[in-house]
């Protein structure tokens, strides 16, 4: 309920920001991952062959990582950050379970959906149950309808404010990736999607993770507790305006992703089409118009929209009625 209510503020917040670049967009652009914490034993750090596979990774490796030896360490460890003990993975470290750390085939569709302008990736890890099966059924067939009630912020291409960096067309897409729990390859991943607070249980609990931006995971949620209004709330903040610039005072965390982000941004954009001019919206008529949509069951949205002509005229009339006050005094 917290979540919501922060999210709800965030989004409320936005509509005064005078950035118009969706959140999920401005994460991609501008938002570099945070590093997690790679700790090794001295036995690890002093063996040559760990070595040459550890040197990509400290010259401008491009890797989310940093990497330090800790005497009083037994085995390798990788936490969510220096400042953290939760711990993503320790184990010995070698050329088997380096690669998997760093990259896995989910991690791998998941820059693929990223690089192709997708507003969220909602990663559903579930345990094979007929539940869980259902429940991620839901969870697509909503996306599904708010991705067809929804819409981006109108983009002014002459504003230097909301200028989009080099990757992707924007556009509106809310995608889903499947995981089953046990699978053996995303193991780390797994962990690093259900978080750094430990509100997710990732051996026991089907859950799903928001992941947009180069890798931010939004929060992660058990499927029985994520309801069609969190899925709406959280889709809708992420392609709401970005209000708060500052990445370090939004919700969420990051995955670890072997991506060297500017190179690949700047790739796609080379081979990009040209990124449409959305329209502004066009002028209004004499007389106010409300616009109902009906979702479902769930929520009605009426907006009301007033002229600008009319708003023009009612301030100009209270400056005269103050004007006329002032006078009168003298």
């Amino acid at each position: 309920m917290l979540f919501r209510l922060f999210i709800l503020g965030l989004a409320l917040a936005s509509t005064a920001s005078a950035c118009t670049i969706p959140v999920f967009r401005f994460a991609l652009d501008r938002w570099e991952a945070d590093a997690f914490h790679l700790v090794l034993p001295p036995s690890v750090s002093q063996d040559a062959a760990v070595s040459d596979l550890l040197r990509p990774l400290r010259a401008n490796g491009k890797a989310n990582v940093s990497i330090t030896s800790a005497p009083e360490a037994t085995e390798a460890a990788l936490k969510y950050s220096r400042e953290s003990d939760h711990l993503v993975w320790s184990g010995a470290l070698n050329a088997q379970t380096l690669p998997m750390l760093l990259d896995s085939p989910a991690r791998q569709e998941l820059l693929k959906k990223i690089l192709a302008g997708d507003s969220v990736i909602w990663v559903i890890v579930e345990g094979g149950s007929q539940e869980d099966k259902a429940e991620a059924e839901r969870i697509e067939k909503r996306l599904g309808f708010l991705e067809q009630v929804a819409a981006l912020p109108v983009q002014n291409p002459n504003d230097p404010d909301s200028q989009l960096g080099p990757g992707p067309p924007l556009r509106l897409k809310f995608a889903t990736l499947r995981l089953r729990r046990d699978d053996a390859a995303e193991q780390p991943l797994i962990r690093m999607l259900a978080g750094p607070e430990g509100k997710v249980d990732a051996s026991t609990t089907s859950f799903a993770a928001a992941v947009f931006g180069r890798g931010r995971v939004l929060g992660a949620w058990p499927l029985a507790d994520l309801d069609d209004a969190s899925l709406e709330d959280a889709c809708m903040f992420l392609v709401g305006r970005c209000s708060c610039r500052l990445k370090n005072e939004n919700p969420g965390w990051d995955i670890l992703m072997n991506v060297d982000w500017e190179k690949a941004l700047a790739a796609v954009k080379a081979d990009a089409p040209p990124e449409p001019v959305i329209p502004q919206e066009p002028a209004a008529s004499n007389a106010p118009v409300t616009v109902t949509v009906t979702a479902d069951d769930h929520v009605t949205y009426v907006a009301v929209k007033w002229p600008w002509q009319w708003t023009a005229g009612a301030v100009a009339l209270l400056l005269s009625i103050a004007a006329v006050m002032l006078l009168r005094k003298k």
